[in-house]
């Protein structure tokens, strides 16, 4: 005697089996597309941290302070997240933050009345220990 297949079951299994066939086509398929996407991609990302490296180490990070004190009209907040510096002079002068931990800063020049934001001494409990005057012009 032989068994009677149910139509039912034979085509849920087909329908199953069919899906499970289009599901893995189109997956490997995707796989294929976003590897030649993939790969152009991370070869011009790194062509361009490359790039972006090498000009962020040949440009000057920050002007060296004189030795010199800015005057008293020029004051500065320090915080954990940002130093703000306010010019209360007449006058324009340029300034640079120090840091205990020698942290470099870059030179601003603050027109009379102006603000300038620099970063603050984050974590590190040594802080800010002044402001300096600058010279804009040097490299």
């Amino acid at each position: 005697m032989s068994a009677a297949i149910d139509p039912r079951v034979l085509a849920e299994n087909s329908f199953s089996n069919l899906r499970k066939n289009f599901c893995t086509s189109m997956i490997r398929a995707m796989t294929k597309l976003i590897t030649r996407i993939a790969r152009p991609a991370a070869l011009a990302a790194t062509a361009a941290t490359g790039l972006l490296a090498t000009a962020l180490t040949a440009a000057p990070t920050a002007v060296a302070a004189t030795e010199s004190t800015p005057p008293e009209c020029v004051r500065y907040y320090a915080g954990w997240r940002y130093t703000s510096v306010e010019n209360g002079c007449d006058v324009t002068v340029a300034v640079t933050v120090e840091y205990a931990d020698g942290q470099v800063a870059p030179c601003r020049v603050l027109e009379p009345g102006a603000w300038a934001t620099f970063a603050g001494y984050g974590s590190r409990p040594d802080g800010v220990t002044g402001l300096r005057t600058c010279d804009p012009g040097a490299v």
